[in-house]
């Protein structure tokens, strides 16, 4: 199974993609390659994103909660 990429890795394969396709060197057809492989690395550094900010609102969520709880039981015993 081959092992995913890291958002940094899949930057800067993307990076990389743009700084080639600036020098407008690229035929066409090589071109139109160079977008679609541009594309699929900017998707997949945007799911990255996405799942880490999730990751991260899950995290918040049951932090509050736990504090949340905290002050509750620390009133309750106050």
């Amino acid at each position: 199974m081959p092992r995913k990429k890291t958002f940094e890795q899949a930057l800067e394969e993307l990076e990389a993609i743009v700084r080639e396709m600036e020098q407008g060197n690229l035929p066409l057809e090589q071109a139109v390659k160079k977008y679609e492989q541009g594309v699929k690395q900017s998707k997949y550094c945007l799911d990255l994103l996405e799942k880490t900010e999730q990751k991260i609102k899950r995290l918040s969520v049951d932090n509050n909660l736990n504090l949340l709880k905290a002050v509750e039981l620390a009133m309750n015993n106050g």
